[in-house]
């Protein structure tokens, strides 16, 4: 169907403009570290929403199907923008700093992850991912907790303040793995709907 191909182009537009004004927002305050900006696992995957959404767009406005490499890729960003919204709005939510764009933050931290939950449930377009991929869901996490966790340990920058080493490896420890369960939950529930058809395309 047209439309939805449409409506995905057009929820990926919104989410690159948001992410755009957020970026010359905080350029017109301070010096942008594009290791910091980006880094920000909200920003990655609200970017890695946008070309998944567009690439759908595309593929939609083609009337081809969705490959299976292409289907794993959407239930892993999925997983990812779903998460975001569900940490944003029970731990960080009303915390100092972040996005201060108020329209831009509820974008890409409310509208996006909730259509994109909606589009994965509703719009059959997908093949049923194998359960045996599961574990692809994890990687990026665990490579961007990594990467996280050096950093904050060595020039003291972390993105989120659950993660900052101040507060003992051990606090931080708890929080990585309630990361890793809430990615993994996430996921499988991901990969059950991937198997539910309730609007055939």
């Amino acid at each position: 169907m047209r439309i939805v191909a449409v409506i995905r182009l057009l929820v990926a537009l919104a989410g690159g403009t948001a992410i755009v004004a957020t970026l010359i927002d905080t350029a017109s305050r301070t010096p942008i570290n594009p290791f910091n900006f980006f880094g920000f696992f909200t920003m990655q995957s609200n970017i890695l929403t946008v070309i998944m959404l567009l690439v759908a767009a595309i593929v939609g406005f083609a009337g081809r199907p969705h490959s299976a490499g292409f289907a794993l890729f959407r239930a892993c960003v999925t997983t990812y923008i779903v998460v975001v919204g569900i940490v944003y709005n029970t731990l960080l939510i009303g915390l100092e700093g972040g996005i201060t764009l108020a329209w831009a933050n509820t974008v890409l931290h409310v509208a996006i992850p909730l259509y994109v939950a909606l589009d994965w449930i509703i719009v059959g377009d997908r093949p049923a991912i194998p359960w045996s991929k599961l574990w692809v869901v994890a990687v990026y996490p665990i490579v961007w907790i990594g990467v996280v966790l050096v950093r904050g340990a060595t020039d003291g920058w972390v993105p989120y303040p659950f993660l900052d080493p101040a507060l003992g490896y051990g606090v931080v420890a708890a929080y990585c793995i309630g990361i890793a369960v809430a990615i993994i939950a996430v996921g499988a529930l991901v990969w059950w709907v991937s198997r539910i058809r309730l609007l055939r395309v």
